[in-house]
């Protein structure tokens, strides 16, 4: 039996809207080209990069949002904190990425950032951290083509410096669905189930954060 990959960490943003008193989410279909999850639809997001850990803010992560983060069992790290910070910066960076849209504010030139940061910081803000809640984390079952340790952020559309998302090579109809016509596209198990927490968090009862973990392969 071949050797199971191991889950990279990772992190996806899930932003949320009021529209007609209804809850809005923001997705995209991922393109047909990739080798992971073709043609589903996902919220932004992606693996954590060595810039995540090193990019300067201008609002830090809630310290009680941070404790939430690092609250699952995971393998021993240095600095929990530290973690949970870099995941909450990798959930906005892909997501700027993938979409075009901005969680961050105004801010002064930083004369370094990491390479990875360089696009976002050519908008003239640094990333806000300081309105991100925490909902769940979900490690990608066995006997897949890629394996993530991801955790899932929520971000109202308010805190965003822009609105208007755009398609990339990652993400394509990039668009704001209500949550009942979300759960009629083809969208990945995980992807369902936090949209059950999406809603509970819009109507003003957040559940506590889920860890999601197989041991068995599942499907789709």
């Amino acid at each position: 039996m071949p050797r199971s990959l191991r889950p990279r960490d990772a992190a996806t943003l899930v932003l949320l809207r009021e529209a007609g008193g209804r809850p809005q989410v923001l997705m995209g279909r991922r393109a047909n080209a990739h080798v992971f999850m073709p043609d589903k639809w996902v919220f932004p997001g992606g693996r954590l990069d060595r810039g995540d850990w090193h990019m300067g803010v201008a609002a830090e992560l809630r310290p009680e949002v941070a404790e939430t983060v690092v609250a699952a069992p995971r393998r021993r790290v240095a600095s929990p904190a530290r973690l949970a910070r870099a995941l909450a910066l990798a959930a906005v960076r892909e997501t700027f990425e993938e979409t075009g849209l901005l969680l961050g504010r105004p801010a002064p030139a930083r004369r370094r950032v990491p390479a990875s940061w360089a696009a976002f910081a050519a908008t003239g803000a640094l990333p806000d951290l300081s309105g991100l809640a925490y909902l769940a984390r979900a490690i990608t079952p066995p006997g897949r083509t890629r394996r993530f340790d991801a955790r899932f952020f929520l971000a109202r559309a308010e805190a965003l410096a822009s609105h208007q998302p755009a398609d990339s090579h990652e993400l394509q109809e990039i668009r704001w669905f209500g949550l009942d016509e979300a759960r009629g596209l083809d969208l990945p198990t995980v992807t369902r189930a936090v949209l059950d927490l999406v809603e509970a968090h819009a109507a003003g009862r957040p559940l506590p954060p889920p860890f999601w973990a197989w041991h068995r392969r599942v499907a789709d």
